[in-house]
């Protein structure tokens, strides 16, 4: 059975502002992942392919490294980017 209060919602916050700007950068930053999760799937793809197909090609090796170093160093799910306001989060390291 689910218990009901009678407590008052709390007050905002955050103003409109804020939430405009902190939606926004979800938008980016979910369209960006996309895009980079997109890059590393296809370079992935075309080194499957090439090591299938017996073709060597050290320019294809080499930007394989370089998009999914870069993919998995520079993936961070928690923070917030963009302009604006950001609120304080705890350091975690790596």
């Amino acid at each position: 059975m689910v218990e009901t209060t009678n407590q008052l919602p709390l007050s905002p916050t955050t103003t409109l502002s804020q939430d405009l700007t902190f939606a926004s950068q979800r938008r980016v930053n979910l369209v960006w992942e996309i895009t980079q999760a997109t890059i590393a799937i296809t370079i992935t793809l075309a080194i499957i392919w090439a090591s299938l197909n017996k073709t060597s090609s050290q320019e294809l090796t080499n930007a394989f490294f370089l998009i999914v170093g870069f993919y998995f160093s520079r993936t961070n799910h928690t923070a917030i980017g963009g302009v604006g306001d950001k609120p304080r989060q705890p350091y975690k390291g790596r």
